[in-house]
C-alpha cells in the first residue's frame, strides 16, 4: 500500500515523460485531422470529404460523428483546450520538479581540484613551458583568456616550490535552455488560446461601390462588428494572355471611421490590409449575385472615341443609349455577357457566372443608316473598332463583381511571436551553447614548468577538446607537449 498522499500522486502523474509524449501525440494526431476536416465550413464540403473516404452510403453518419466529436471546429472544442492546458501543466510541473537539481549545478562554485584529479577528466593535456613560472603564468593566462574565461588563481605548496592553479567556468546558464524552451511552448500555446477564444475568423464579400461594417462568421449566420467601416472602391482581375485563368486580381479598398476615409490601399494575394488589429486578404471574387446585365445598378464604363476625335468616358447601364461625339450616330447597350464566348456556328452564349470575359452586345443607328449591331468584349481590342473609324472600348463593368475578403483577428499573434523569440534563443543555446569548465596546473621545475590542463563541457566534448588543443598547441614554440 502507498504511503503517498493525493496531491504527491497527482504530482507524479504530471512529471511522468510518458505523458507528455502521450499528450503531445493525441495533440499533433487531432491537428492532423483538424487540417484535413475544414474547420467550421458548410456541410457540404466535409460531406463531400467523407463521401470520398468512407463512401456516399457512410458519409451522413461519419459527419455526424465528427460533428457530435467536434472535429468541424476543433479548435473551439472543450477537449482541445483540455488537451491543450494539460500539456502545459506537464512541462510547467516537470520543468518545477527537475529545476532544484539544475539550480543546485548552475550556483554551485567552481573550486581548483587536487592533483591526482586532473587525470580522471576526459578532456585533459600535459606540456612543458621552457624557462621560470612567470613567464609560463603569463603564457597559459594568455591561453586561458583566449579561451573565453576569466580565470581564479590559487597557490599550494612549500614556498620554494610552490604550484600555481588556474580554474575557471562558462556557460553555467545554458543549462536553463531546455526550460527557456519549456517556457515557450507554454507562451505559444497561451498566445493560439487567445487568439481561438477571442479572436475572429470570417469572411465578407463586398460588391464594387459598396460598404460594410460587418464581417460574416465561416458558417455566415453570425455577423460579426468591425467598429469601422470598409469599402470596396474598384475590383479587376488580371489574367494570363489568351487565357481565362487569373493571373492576379487586385482590390482597391478604403477604410472609413467617423463618415472619413481614413486608409485606403490596394491589395492582392499575399499582400492584405490590416487596420486596427484586422487583416482582411484577398482570397476570392466572384459576380454579385442578379447583376447578369439586367440590374440598374450595374454600371458599363465606357471610353467612346469619335475617328480623329479624342476619347471621352461614360457610364451607362444596360439598356441605356450612348452618342458618338461629333456625329449622329446612336449607340444602345443591348445586352451583357460576363464570360462570352461562340458555339461553332459562330452563335455567341455565356459560358459561364464568372467574369472571365466580359461584353457588351452593341447597337448602332443614325439617319440614312442601317442599324448596325455586334459585340465588344473587353479583353479583345480588335472588336473596339467600328466601321466608320469609330471606337467604343469596353473599359470596365463596374458593380457587377464582389471581392471575396478573409477576415482575421488574432489578439494572440504577438503572444505567439514573444514565445517563438523564446523558443529560438533557448534551442540556440541548447544546441549551440554549452556550460565549459577548465583547471591549469603550473608545476615548476628546475629549467621548466610542467602543465596540467583538465577540462569538462556537458555537450560537444570534442569539439572543447580540440580547442584546447589548437590554442595551446600554437601558444610559443617554447612548449613541448607530451601524452
Amino acid at each position: 500500500m502507498s504511503d503517498k498522499t493525493i496531491a504527491e500522486k497527482v504530482w507524479g502523474f504530471f512529471t511522468s515523460v510518458k505523458l507528455a509524449v502521450a499528450l503531445f501525440s493525441i495533440i499533433a494526431l487531432s491537428s492532423i485531422i483538424g487540417t484535413v476536416v475544414e474547420q467550421n465550413a458548410q456541410p457540404e464540403k466535409n460531406i463531400k470529404l467523407f463521401a470520398k473516404m468512407f463512401g456516399h452510403a457512410n458519409a451522413q453518419t461519419a459527419y455526424k460523428a465528427a460533428t457530435a466529436l467536434g472535429f468541424t471546429d476543433m479548435y473551439h472544442s472543450w477537449w482541445f483546450t483540455a488537451m491543450l492546458v494539460c500539456f502545459c501543466a506537464n512541462l510547467t510541473i516537470c520543468s518545477i520538479d527537475r529545476l532544484p537539481r539544475i539550480k543546485r549545478v548552475v550556483d554551485e562554485p567552481l573550486k581548483p581540484i587536487k592533483v591526482s584529479d586532473f587525470d580522471k577528466y576526459g578532456i585533459k593535456k600535459e606540456l612543458a613551458i621552457e624557462g621560470g613560472i612567470e613567464a609560463a603564468k603569463a603564457m597559459v593566462l594568455t591561453a586561458v583568456k583566449r579561451l573565453g574565461f576569466s580565470p581564479n588563481t590559487t597557490e599550494h605548496g612549500s614556498s620554494g616550490t610552490k604550484d600555481l592553479q588556474f580554474y575557471a567556468h562558462k556557460g553555467r546558464y545554458t543549462r536553463y535552455a531546455v526550460y527557456v524552451i519549456h517556457f515557450s511552448i507554454v507562451i505559444i500555446l497561451a498566445g493560439a488560446v487567445i487568439g481561438v477564444t477571442l479572436g475572429f475568423s470570417g469572411f465578407l464579400n463586398l460588391p464594387e461601390g459598396e460598404t460594410s461594417a460587418v464581417a460574416y462568421s465561416r458558417q455566415g449566420d453570425e455577423e460579426h462588428p468591425l467598429g469601422f467601416s470598409i469599402r470596396c472602391d474598384n475590383f479587376a482581375v488580371r489574367f494570363y494572355e489568351n487565357s481565362n485563368m487569373p493571373k492576379e486580381y487586385i482590390s482597391w479598398l478604403s477604410i472609413i471611421e467617423g463618415g472619413k476615409t481614413v486608409l485606403k490601399r490596394a491589395i492582392v494575394v499575399n499582400s492584405p490590409l490590416k487596420y486596427k488589429g484586422y487583416t482582411f486578404y484577398q482570397s476570392s471574387y466572384g459576380v454579385v449575385p442578379g447583376k447578369d446585365g439586367r440590374d440598374v445598378n450595374g454600371q458599363i464604363i465606357l471610353n467612346v472615341t469619335p475617328k480623329g476625335g479624342q476619347a471621352g468616358q461614360i457610364a451607362l447601364a444596360v439598356g441605356e443609349s450612348f452618342s458618338i461625339p461629333g456625329t449622329k450616330l446612336t449607340g444602345k447597350v443591348a445586352a451583357f455577357s460576363p464570360d462570352l464566348s461562340f458555339d461553332k456556328d459562330e452563335r455567341p452564349f455565356t459560358v459561364s457566372e464568372n467574369m472571365n470575359n466580359p461584353a457588351i452586345f452593341v447597337e448602332l443607328t443614325g439617319p440614312g443608316k442601317e442599324k448596325s449591331s455586334g459585340w465588344i468584349v473587353k479583353r479583345y481590342p480588335k472588336t473596339w473598332e467600328l466601321p466608320d473609324g469609330h471606337k467604343v472600348e469596353l473599359v470596365d463593368n463596374y458593380g457587377y463583381q464582389y471581392t471575396g475578403l478573409q477576415v482575421r483577428k488574432d489578439p494572440g499573434v504577438w503572444v505567439v511571436y514573444a514565445g517563438c523569440l523564446f523558443m529560438a534563443i533557448g534551442l540556440y543555446s541548447a544546441f549551440f551553447l554549452s556550460h565549459k569548465k577548465i583547471w591549469v596546473l603550473l608545476q615548476p621545475e628546475k629549467t621548466k614548468v610542467n602543465v596540467k590542463i583538465a577540462a569538462f563541457t556537458n555537450k560537444n566534448k570534442i569539439g572543447y577538446g580540440s580547442t584546447i588543443n589548437a590554442v595551446f598547441d600554437r601558444l610559443t614554440p617554447k612548449i613541448s607537449k607530451r601524452g
